[in-house]
């Protein structure tokens, strides 16, 4: 993702200031690097806190595509607020994605009423280490908040190099819905995420996908 989000950066009007790497961390790459606008995060888990609070202290706003990390999202949130930066952090940055979530929390809002079960099913390539993916658990979130409040079966696929799929299903004794969203190609993702960081240059305050596509 880093390398497509380097690429593609000119095509968005984005020029990239540095690069951070392993043996390159965030904090020395600030002190070597000139003025920054927006900081684009696609690590790993483990190192959010660490680059989110680096940047934090030069009051660099922060996008956030890493998935895993959400367990630390309150003390994040309040670095965010103590250094008054701008955070939007999303688990899938695809507009359709972002789009599709809506329509499935409206399916969730209506089936909720109904004797229907449901599923969300998702498959990623070999190599993607966390299952369920982050954008399964922000649809489960999505249906759940939506007023679904019976179990939801969530399963995952890890094969070969597939860049995501998404289903939710809802089943009832004579009749199936099924929503789906396929990605071709992951350069989707860095597009929207250059996209965010435009969005959030600037701005202040702890914001999602949803915010911007409104």
């Amino acid at each position: 993702m880093g390398q497509l989000v380097e690429r593609l950066a000119p095509e968005h009007g984005c020029d990239v200031a540095g690069i951070a790497e392993i043996d390159l961390p965030v904090a020395t790459l600030l002190a070597e690097s000139g003025p920054v606008d927006v900081a684009i995060d696609f690590s790993h888990a483990d190192a959010v806190a660490k680059n989110l609070t680096a940047l934090a202290a030069r009051h660099i706003n922060v996008v956030i595509g890493t998935t895993g990390w959400q367990e630390q999202e309150t003390a994040l949130r309040r670095v965010a607020e103590r250094s008054s930066i701008g955070v939007l952090a999303s688990a899938n940055f695809s507009l359709g994605m972002n789009v599709f979530r809506a329509l499935v929390e409206q399916a969730a809002r209506q089936f909720a009423a109904l004797d229907v079960g449901a599923w969300v099913h998702e498959g990623h390539h070999s190599a993607k280490k966390d299952a369920p993916s982050g954008t399964a658990l922000m649809l489960l979130k999505a249906m759940k908040d939506a007023g679904y409040s019976r179990g939801i079966d969530v399963s995952s696929t890890r094969a070969g190099s597939m860049p995501g799929t998404h289903e939710v299903g809802f089943d009832a004794a004579a009749e199936t819905v099924t929503l789906t969203h396929d990605v071709r190609d992951r350069s989707v993702f860095a597009h929207g995420a250059l996209e965010a960081a435009k969005w959030l240059k600037g701005r202040r305050g702890w914001f999602t996908m949803r915010d911007m596509i409104s």
